[in-house]
């Protein structure tokens, strides 16, 4: 009865209403978003390096050379020499090496010359077709199918560099040879294929056009190519992008940064203190927002109490009757606290949900521009839980004065000034 009495008061001055709960959706939908993006970016970010200790390849922003190799969203610091970096890559520590060679892209998504281990690394596995076995044949990853419509057999040409609008290589198809599972990692929006591929894409496009050569683009070191010829991994003078190293002596991962540095023309750059570094510098913009997320729903309190009070004045002879028909002081107390927590309840129902959609909106813009997908309909029970309570306990902050203004009403009074 109460309950009911209460939803009707609440509606008794809809534009109220719907002004104290439009403002705490809105911050319950800001801090909804920040929850569940913080943890899934911290989750795919974490993911993706799992298994690399070092990425070597050319100096520069050892960021730069992480972002670039490790989860393909900023252009390479340039190119190392394959020569060179299979020295490192064959030293007793190392316990797993797998080179990148990055030449161009299909439509937006890129294409890496890599091997089967990289793959591996990832777990993904040939859903349909086969491994690449020859130049020019592609694995490709989930997203790439299913946004392409690529299937097995298809051919494509690859657009030079990582922009969509760039030359296109009109003179060799690569045919995609296998699809890979879903991973939820990077491979689900890549292209693979071997590293001679990539090699021997450059080596005919230098023919035709020597003076180009973009940082971090594979291509041949010294004479320009004047004939194409089928390429393997034994060719003299070649380059590639990067190299991700996994240690079997994990002294390695503190004296190879130095070592290298000293010794080469090459950087070793450790993901984990990059990937620390952007969790610092992307939680304070988090942090930002969810002082800003709490402010609102300060104000939101406000509007509440206010509201609240405002109807308590305009209902106090009502109060009056229904002390009179029998209503206790503590049935008034509840009402209010009761039409206080409806509102609460409904602001933080219609928050979550609309945070939801604001996550998917950025999952969309996301995964066009980085290639990272967020999943809305996650739900994180305790931090979401806890969302709920403080909602609530906003709610009752709000109603406390009202609610025992109302429990301490003076009935004689009231109904002699009426």
């Amino acid at each position: 009865m109460i309950a009911k009495l209460a939803w009707r008061n609440i509606w008794f001055k809809p534009l109220n209403t719907l002004l104290s709960i439009i403002l705490l959706s809105s911050s319950v939908a800001i801090i909804t978003v920040l929850i569940l993006l913080q943890k899934q970016f911290e989750e795919k970010f974490s993911s993706n390096i799992d298994g690399v200790d070092l990425v070597l390849g050319a100096q520069g922003s050892p960021m730069q050379l992480i972002l670039s190799s490790v989860y393909h969203i900023d252009n390479p610091t340039g190119n190392i020499s394959y020569d060179s970096a299979k020295v490192w890559m064959n030293h007793p520590f190392i316990e797993k090496a797998i080179p990148l060679a990055f030449g161009d892209n299909y439509r937006g998504f890129k294409i890496v010359g890599t091997n089967s281990d990289y793959l591996d690394k990832y777990q993904a596995k040939i859903a349909k077709g086969k491994l690449f076995d020859k130049n020019f044949e592609v694995v490709i990853g989930s997203e790439v199918a299913q946004k392409l419509n690529l299937k097995i057999g298809d051919k494509f040409q690859g657009t030079h560099g990582s922009a969509k609008e760039g030359e296109v290589h009109e003179d060799v198809d690569y045919k995609v040879s296998g699809i890979a599972s879903p991973t939820g990692s990077v491979v689900d929006n890549l292209i693979l294929s071997n590293i001679p591929s990539v090699w021997q894409m450059h080596g005919s496009h230098e023919e035709e056009n020597p003076a180009h050569g973009e940082e971090g683009h594979v291509h041949q070191e010294g004479e320009q190519h004047h004939h194409v010829k089928e390429m393997t991994l034994n060719e003299p003078n070649m380059e590639i992008t990067a190299v991700l190293l996994k240690f079997r002596n994990k002294m390695g991962i503190v004296m190879w940064p130095r070592i290298i540095a000293q010794n080469t023309k090459m950087q070793a750059a450790s993901p984990a203190i990059e990937v620390n570094r952007i969790f610092s510098l992307f939680g304070i913009g988090l942090k930002a927002l969810e002082y800003l997320a709490y402010a609102i729903m300060i104000i939101s309190g406000i509007s509440i109490f206010i509201a609240l009070y405002n109807r308590l004045k305009e209902r106090k002879y009502e109060f009056a009757l229904m002390r009179i028909n029998g209503a206790s002081r503590f049935q008034l107390l509840s009402l209010i606290l009761i039409e206080s927590l409806i509102l609460c309840f409904f602001g933080f129902l219609i928050g979550t949900i609309f945070g939801r959609f604001a996550l998917g909106y950025i999952s969309n813009s996301a995964q066009d521009d980085f290639k990272m997908a967020f999943n809305p309909t996650e739900i994180i029970w305790q931090q979401e839980g806890l969302l709920l309570i403080v909602t609530l306990v906003v709610g009752i902050i709000a109603a406390v004065i009202p609610a025992i203004k109302a429990y301490n009403l003076n009935i004689s009074k009231t109904l002699a000034n009426a």
